[in-house]
């Protein structure tokens, strides 16, 4: 499918320069273009990209001004990174959808179907789940007994979904993702650990991402919950009790213990780890490999293990570098000193 450049200006409100006519049906990279396809300029580092680019369009910032002759036609807009979203979501809306049951899945008798589902090969529906309409479960994904998923949400292949957990509408849930295992709960006895049984559930709200491989673990009692708009990226461990507020943001191989809750629009690092039982304010900002030991203020920005303020954290580092230097010049001083309190005694 081809798209023009007054076409693509008209849907992003964009100001073009160069050919209204010239048409594109592929999106790639600045530094490997290629014609037909529309790209995006908005990180200055990859600016020298755009002299020599053969893509045929390419999105920028209304305050980019070239320096020397475009052979590409140019639409300014406000955001060229958010404008791109909005053309990919476009794109990725205008592809076919799967639809139908394979007669080689497994479902329940008593399973409910929604209509227009794509339910894959080899794919199992467990007794008295319900699937909305237009919910597209790929090849060899386990959707478990009494669980329910809202409208329009994707699970990928070799997902597995256990008993009575719940996932919202227009979710995305990737492959090897597993929602709904037991919580990591023991007792210490004098023969060992005993098993606590983890009787909760999970629930994810509307428009949350699971990357893939991600956990997200049962409550022991109540539930684990994952609020709307959540994203979470791969390998991601969310343990029993836990709650992420909305539109938080978590990067891969981070990891909750148990019965934390996050606030809302946070962003965490990949490979942070937060403890269990803390509480962290809504919009925190948390770097990555971070360690996390409590509960941190809304609005915080830090960083370290253990984590602290951003910008003390700044100042330490560069203190640190400097340990060398300070610790020989403090031993010239000390030698100093002493040499001094020998001569008035």
């Amino acid at each position: 499918m081809e798209f023009s450049a007054k076409q693509i200006a008209s849907y992003i409100q964009g100001e073009i320069v160069g050919d209204e006519n010239a048409t594109v049906h592929t999106f790639a990279k600045i530094e490997e273009g290629v014609k037909g396809a529309i790209s995006f300029l908005s990180n200055p580092k990859y600016t020298h990209y755009i002299y020599d680019t053969e893509s045929t369009i390419v999105l920028v910032n209304k305050d980019f001004e070239p320096e020397k002759p475009i052979s590409a036609t140019l639409i300014k807009v406000d955001n060229a990174y958010d404008s791109l979203a909005k053309l990919l979501m476009l794109y990725e809306a205008s592809k076919p959808k799967k639809t139908g049951i394979s007669t080689l899945a497994s479902i329940a008798e008593t399973a409910q179907i929604g209509e227009n589902v794509y339910i894959a090969p080899y794919a199992v529906i467990g007794d008295r789940a319900v699937i909305a309409d237009d919910v597209a479960i790929y090849p060899n994904t386990y959707i478990g007994d009494s669980v329910k998923i809202g409208k329009n949400t994707i699970v990928y292949a070799n997902v597995s979904v256990y008993h009575d957990c719940m996932i919202g509408a227009g979710c995305v849930v990737h492959s090897g993702a597993v929602i709904g295992a037991d919580g990591f709960g023991f007792a210490p006895t004098a023969e060992g650990y005993e098993k606590i049984p983890q009787i909760g559930t999970v629930i994810i709200e509307d428009n949350v991402e699971v990357g893939a491989n991600t956990c997200i673990d049962r409550a022991t009692m109540g539930a684990t919950i994952i609020r709307k708009g959540v994203k979470l990226d791969n390998l991601i461990q969310i343990a029993h009790n836990d709650e992420v507020g909305s539109h938080t943001v978590i990067a891969a191989q981070a990891g909750v213990a148990g019965s934390t809750k996050i606030g809302q629009w946070c962003m965490i690092g990949g490979q942070v780890g937060l403890a269990g039982h803390a509480k962290i304010g809504d919009k925190v900002g948390i770097a990555a490999q971070a360690g996390v030991p409590g509960s941190v203020k809304a609005g915080s920005q830090i960083m370290g293990s253990p984590a602290f303020d951003a910008r003390q954290y700044f100042k330490s580092a560069a203190l640190y570098k400097k340990l060398p230097d300070i610790y020989t010049e403090l031993n010239a001083l000390r030698r100093e000193f002493n040499e001094l309190k020998s001569k008035l005694k």
